[in-house]
């Protein structure tokens, strides 16, 4: 069976790796993100693109349109977008505290509000019984992230998962989260990361190596599986044993 499937964040890392999964599945997918150019590069077989900011209403209001014209019915929706907001314009002012609450709000709304938003448009149309929903996450949420802003934004969704799957639960709709540690390869840590850095990612882990997109991709295409259908309300890590499950 063919699904739709959609995912913000798509055009990079994870979420780029997540729709090469489902593609490759024959399943049709929406890529989400904020930069036209970057989903126009994906090369993802067959999918669809939508650019625009989904922390702002009306972006997502268009979105859900975009959707009910396209595929009518979502069968996964996967929420890669995210960050600590290294895009994102910095503070125009000196003052620390106006500092804080810059970085606070944006993390909030680029990691938490965008999802939220994007699942309250759609979830009307998610396939009833056997809908997907699934966040992407970090280990930040269990650890911190330095700053405390997007560790916290990330751990939000935790709570907001686990109300979703009680919401949902009854309609044969899973929610699930997943949190990755280190992840080579993607925009998030950089080409350029110091290697004193990836030396001590590295070695935090039990398995020696660094994480790759396509690991969290595999835990996510098959959180989305028939064979996932009596787990929900979870926290997954993808982490190589860098922070113990809990």
């Amino acid at each position: 069976m063919v699904r739709n499937v959609v995912i913000s964040g798509g055009g990079t890392g994870i979420g780029l790796a997540a729709a090469h999964a489902f593609a490759a599945d024959g399943d049709r997918v929406l890529l989400l993100g904020r930069r036209r150019e970057v989903l126009e590069k994906a090369a993802v077989p067959g999918a669809l693109t939508y650019a625009g900011d989904l922390s702002e209403p009306e972006v997502v209001r268009g979105v859900a349109r975009f959707v009910a014209e396209e595929f009518g019915t979502v069968d996964v929706l996967v929420h890669g977008a995210g960050g600590t907001g290294a895009l994102e314009p910095g503070s125009a002012s000196s003052d620390p505290l106006d500092r804080v609450a810059h970085d606070w709000t944006v993390n909030f709304r680029i990691n938490t509000l965008s999802a939220a938003l994007l699942t309250e448009a759609l979830r009307t149309r998610l396939a009833e019984p056997g809908g997907r929903v699934l966040f992407v996450s970090s280990i930040a949420a269990y650890r911190g992230s330095g700053s405390g802003a997007y560790g916290g934004a990330k751990a939000a969704l935790h709570p907001y998962a686990h109300d979703l799957a009680r919401d949902l639960g009854h309609r044969g709709i899973t929610v699930n989260v997943v949190a990755p540690g280190y992840i080579e390869d993607t925009e998030f840590f950089g080409p350029q990361i110091d290697p004193a850095r990836r030396e001590r990612l590295i070695n935090d882990t039990s398995t020696g190596r660094a994480g790759t997109p396509g690991d969290v991709a595999a835990t996510l295409h098959w959180l989305a599986s028939p064979a996932a259908g009596h787990v929900t309300s979870q926290v997954i890590q993808v982490n190589g044993g860098a922070e113990r499950g809990r």
